[in-house]
């Protein structure tokens, strides 16, 4: 029987060229293929349910973006609050300040005063008024008190040596000789105003505590203290009532000074400036001058103008001769306030 393939195949027309045509495959190939394939397709089933059999690695993730960290706020502490009238000094300007006293625990408070113009009436020229110019200073924000003149007049660092009652020996290194008597007089100690002070004895005090703490102190020239004590206010000064608000005078002190800052201070914060004890200054003559009134004045006398000076009244019963040039023995009203120079 003949091929149903021919095994040549030559189309009608064609060149002599002889195209070859497949081989017709045998059964047991087909046989052999088809399980071939069959064993493929189960190996790829099975793969598949190998790999879900497995547990899932999670996927790594990546790491966050470190956060920003926020820079702390510094803790900002409430501002001191200052008392009602104390100074402004604007910035760059002189601030008020705490002194300690070296080798001691005594603790004093100066004021800043700003520079400024004033209308001063010049006792040297019989009252009458010129402008004046004050440069900015600090002032003790209360007078000098017992706690602060008793390591200059009774300092036991000297106590061994003997007392300089020279009063032109070296400044700040003399002390006043032994007062007669308790030179407070009885008024109080701690707290209480220095007074029965000689212009001298200031003088000496204030070169001593320049030398304790590196700084410049002094008495306060008329100018400066009729400008601190002002305050920024008229000449003529608080009226009576205010006064009284102000200062212990003869109606409200029962002829003895106060513990210091127990009245009101003034507009810029200085307390006593009037009454309670007269402060020492250096007056226009170049004179000592007490100035402010004090506890034995009545409060119609006592103002920003209010000045006396020096009078040998005030050491009628002082038995030496001559007088003595560091304490006033008629005196006790007489105490004094420092400036420092910037």
């Amino acid at each position: 029987m003949r091929s149903l393939f021919p095994t040549t195949y030559r189309p009608v027309g064609a060149q002599s060229r002889a195209i070859s045509c497949p081989r017709p495959v045998s059964t047991q190939k087909l046989l052999a293929y088809s399980t071939a394939a069959l064993f493929l397709g189960l190996s790829l089933v099975l793969a598949q349910f190998a790999n879900a059999a497995k547990p899932k690695t999670p996927a790594k993730k990546k790491p966050a973006a470190a956060a920003k960290k926020v820079a702390a706020k510094p803790v900002v502490k409430p501002a001191a609050v200052k008392p009602a009238g104390a100074v402004k000094a604007a910035p760059g300007k002189l601030q008020s300040f705490e002194e300690k006293l070296p080798d001691s625990l005594v603790k004093f408070s100066m004021i800043a005063v700003p520079g400024g113009s004033f209308s001063f009436a010049d006792p040297s020229k019989g009252g009458a008024s010129s402008t004046v110019t004050v440069k900015p200073f600090y002032i003790g924000k209360t007078e000098v008190t017992w706690d602060l003149f008793d390591p200059y007049a009774f300092r036991p660092e000297d106590a061994s040596k003997p007392v300089s009652r020279d009063p032109g020996g070296p400044n700040g290194l003399s002390r006043p000789s032994k007062p007669y008597g308790a030179p407070d007089r009885g008024f109080g100690h701690q707290g209480y105003a220095a007074v029965s002070i000689a212009s001298h004895s200031a003088e000496v005090f204030c070169d001593w505590l320049s030398k304790k703490t590196g700084k410049k102190y002094r008495l306060p020239t008329e100018f400066e203290w009729e400008y601190a004590c002002r305050a920024g206010g008229p000449a003529t000064g608080p009226d009576k009532s205010a006064v009284l608000d102000q200062a212990w005078v003869q109606e409200n002190a029962g002829d003895k000074t106060h513990p210091v800052a127990t009245k009101k201070p003034n507009a810029w914060g200085i307390y006593d400036m009037l009454g309670n004890a007269g402060e020492w200054c250096v007056g226009v003559d170049g004179k000592p001058v007490l100035r402010g009134g004090t506890y034995a004045d009545p409060a119609e006398k006592v103002g920003p103008e209010t000045r006396a000076p020096y009078s040998i009244d005030w050491q009628m019963q002082d038995p030496q001769f001559p007088k003595s040039r560091w304490w006033l023995s008629d005196g006790p009203f007489v105490g004094l306030r420092v400036i420092c120079e910037p």
